[in-house]
């Protein structure tokens, strides 16, 4: 194993992170959440389970983001002109993280809801 390489490997990928903060407004957003959501599970107190389920899904939507902003960069080098088949390859991305983004929504209300409802009324 060449430890220089494999350590260099964790650079380039803080670089990219920190570039897709930089860059991209929904991975911001998708942060955002992530900070509340975090919060609201402090304050709830999620047993170990829900937070395993909690952790998976923002780590999960951080990497659909960033899967999604790499097929982006990838098809605009590709096809820098307008072409049909490029718009439909950064839609399909943009909808897998839509699409996420919903189900993670839908498992947080059904871990949530229930908890605060004795709060609420």
């Amino acid at each position: 194993m060449d430890i220089p390489k494999f350590l260099k490997s964790f650079k380039y990928a803080t670089h990219g992170i920190l570039h897709v903060i930089k860059s991209e407004q929904n991975f911001r957003f998708h942060l955002l959440a992530a900070m509340i959501v975090l919060l609201a599970s402090i304050l709830t107190g999620l047993s170990s389970f829900e937070w395993i389920i909690i952790i998976i899904l923002i780590s999960g939507m951080f990497m659909i983001e960033l899967v999604n902003a790499s097929i982006e960069r990838v098809v605009d080098l590709a096809s820098p002109d307008f072409h049909q088949l490029a718009l439909h390859a950064k839609d399909l991305a943009a909808g897998a993280c839509l699409v996420y983004a919903i189900c993670s929504a839908i498992v947080g209300f059904i871990i949530f809801i229930p908890k605060w409802w004795g709060i609420i009324f």
